[in-house]
């Protein structure tokens, strides 16, 4: 029926936008503190293979969960010290931790390319779920679903309803005043970075508990870049990285039925759609942001921050 078909689409987009929203609202609280990390793609990986490995072992979700969470903070931490301590070139530094988080996860994930794991499923919330169309697709979803929606509230309320937000903020469009006034730059710059890896490890075991069963390389498959490219199209406002993940979620979903309905256009076209209408999307934005003055951009994305004192 053409009500269960539309209920399987709105899970299945769902499903398609929880690794990005995850990965693009740890990105942007990154970003918001004036530091620029191109290496979300490798923290997802990294965190993508630590949690299959360890429900693999376990079968324990909640640890292998865990474990992908402390997995992208680890890898965080590296570009944290690298960059607010020894005042490494964040760009440059970023695509090499991307670089070492895909050539690790494919060297330490290749024992597990034959093993298969049982997916974290979806909850059922009594009464709730049991309600028609409604039930099935709001309160039956996968629990990292939620906490991913619950994720951006947070961020939202630490941003703008917190004192450190505040601070955080500021360090991100003025580091050196927030430095005169007092305020640790870069502790304040390293726990937000660790955080992203966090967030990020996570969103990578999304893809490794919840959507496959089984480990191959390359997972994520570039979404760590569509993460960042998230944050830019919802110019640094926690909740309009939803809109944005959605909608590329949603694209990615629209192409698999459109190869299962046999329109005939090549796979590989129906494939790149979702990065295409990304690109599009930007450049738009791009456009219509060009000549005004865009006040949500941190004034010190991407520069270094170095204290005399």
């Amino acid at each position: 029926m053409i009500e269960n078909l539309l209920i399987e689409i709105f899970i299945g987009i769902m499903i398609a936008s929880a690794p990005l929203i995850f990965a693009a609202i740890g990105a942007l609280l990154v970003e918001r503190s004036g530091v620029l990390n191109l290496g979300v793609e490798g923290m997802m990986i990294v965190g993508a293979l630590l949690g299959f490995v360890v429900i693999s072992h376990t079968n324990n979700a909640y640890l292998a969960v865990l474990a992908a969470l402390v997995a992208g903070m680890v890898i965080a931490s590296i570009f944290a010290f690298l960059t607010q301590f020894l005042l490494t070139n964040q760009v440059a530094t970023g695509l090499a931790l991307t670089l070492f988080g895909l050539g690790f996860a494919a060297f330490a994930g290749r024992e597990y390319t034959e093993v298969t794991i049982d997916l974290i499923g979806p909850i059922y919330i009594p009464i709730l779920s049991e309600i028609p169309y409604v039930g099935p697709s709001l309160f039956s979803l996968n629990p990292l679903i939620y906490l991913a929606f619950f994720m951006v509230y947070i961020v939202w309320w630490f941003l703008f309803k917190t004192k450190q937000g505040l601070i955080l903020r500021a360090i991100g469009d003025n580091h050196d005043a927030a430095h005169a006034i007092g305020h640790n730059v870069v502790l304040y710059r390293f726990m937000a970075i660790l955080f992203g890896g966090a967030m990020a490890g996570l969103g990578g075991a999304f893809l490794s508990l919840v959507q496959v069963p089984i480990w191959g390389e390359g997972m994520t498959a570039g979404r760590g870049w569509i993460a960042i490219g998230l944050v830019v199209f919802a110019s640094w406002q926690p909740f309009r990285v939803i809109l944005g993940a959605v909608l590329f979620g949603g694209i990615t979903v629209l192409q698999l039925h459109a190869q299962g309905f046999d329109i005939r256009i090549s796979a590989q076209y129906l494939s790149m759609l979702p990065y295409l209408a990304t690109i599009v999307i930007l450049v738009s934005l791009r456009m219509r942001l060009k000549n005004k003055t865009n006040r949500t951009v941190p004034n010190c994305l991407g520069r270094i921050f170095h204290s005399t004192t």
